[in-house]
């Protein structure tokens, strides 16, 4: 029997197509621990219905699933979605392997998902009921599931569901934050997190910034930003920096990048930026002068975020 620690469940509204492909399930409150016994709320059973514009069927379900164990359904990449984005777990912490292949394409209404062979078919009858199409994917939109405590999303359409947002976080209209990954507290948001990268809190990802995936440099190198830290401006990380450093803005330091360490009181040296990943306090710069990458201990606090944009 698996640990209950490891394990989630939720009751859930499952919408299910006629052939029985289960195209999303919502969980209003998953958790941890083993499933009870119980029945899905009356509350939930009471929004059971069909939907004959979109060819589908709304049904009452209770699902668990083991977290270290690869995904078995789609009812259980849900779960693990919702997990996350309810902050009940942290990204990285569960498995998702096997994800990817339980989350069908759908194309996405207001009203919820749908078959993309149905909403082809369907389109005069969808427009008709002013409803539109907008999007075909596997992940939805997270605002339409789950609306986390505290937090700002100027455009709901570039967050997935699967996002780990910690309360203050403001995601601006150009921000984007992919499932698995998200904040750990605090954070201003104008560039792209990606699938597996945490952002430690008080940290702030710049307009137009991006950040590689969950591993980059070959495979080797788990991307994360530490606390009250910064990437200017259209920089991009492909490193994993700690807490109270800086990537100048318009900076790309990705694992191989030679850059020269200065540290005063020592011989400038060539060292890979990978030898500076996870560590604290460090300015990473572009000499304008000889074009040269460096790397320079920062003194003092790290960046402040304005209070009144996270309050």
């Amino acid at each position: 029997m698996s640990d209950p620690q490891r394990t989630g469940w939720g009751h859930g509204l499952a919408t299910r197509t006629k052939d029985g492909t289960v195209l999303d399930v919502w969980f209003p409150s998953p958790a941890l621990g083993a499933a009870p016994e119980a029945d899905p709320p009356r509350a939930l059973e009471a929004e059971e219905h069909i939907d004959e514009l979109r060819r589908v069927r709304i049904e009452a379900v209770t699902v668990e699933a083991a977290l270290d164990e690869p995904v078995v359904s789609t009812a259980d990449a849900y779960l693990r979605l919702h997990l996350l984005s309810h902050l009940v777990v942290a990204p990285n912490t569960v498995s998702l392997e096997g994800l990817m292949a339980h989350l069908p394409i759908s194309a996405w209404t207001p009203r919820g998902p749908m078959l993309p062979v149905d909403a082809q078919r369907r389109l005069p009858a969808l427009r008709r009921a002013g409803l539109e199409v907008i999007g075909l994917d596997r992940f939805p939109r997270l605002t339409d599931y789950v609306l986390p405590d505290r937090v700002r999303i100027a455009d709901a359409g570039r967050v997935r569901l699967g996002a780990h947002l910690a309360p203050g976080t403001v995601v601006m209209h150009a921000g984007f934050v992919n499932f698995n990954a998200g904040t750990l507290g605090t954070s201003m948001v104008e560039g792209r997190i990606s699938q597996g990268v945490v952002v430690g809190d008080g940290s702030d990802v710049g307009g137009g910034a991006s950040i590689m995936g969950t591993l980059s440099g070959g495979g080797t190198q788990r991307v994360s930003i530490g606390r009250r830290s910064l990437l200017g401006a259209n920089s991009g990380l492909g490193i994993a920096i700690g807490d109270d450093c800086v990537v100048e803005a318009g900076l790309y330091v990705t694992a191989g990048t030679k850059l020269t360490l200065r540290v005063p009181g020592q011989e400038p040296r060539t060292v890979k930026a990978v030898e500076l990943s996870g560590q604290d306090a460090w300015l990473f710069r572009r000499n304008s002068v000889t074009g040269e990458v460096e790397a320079v201990p920062r003194t003092g606090p790290g960046i402040a975020l304005n209070p009144t944009l996270h309050a």
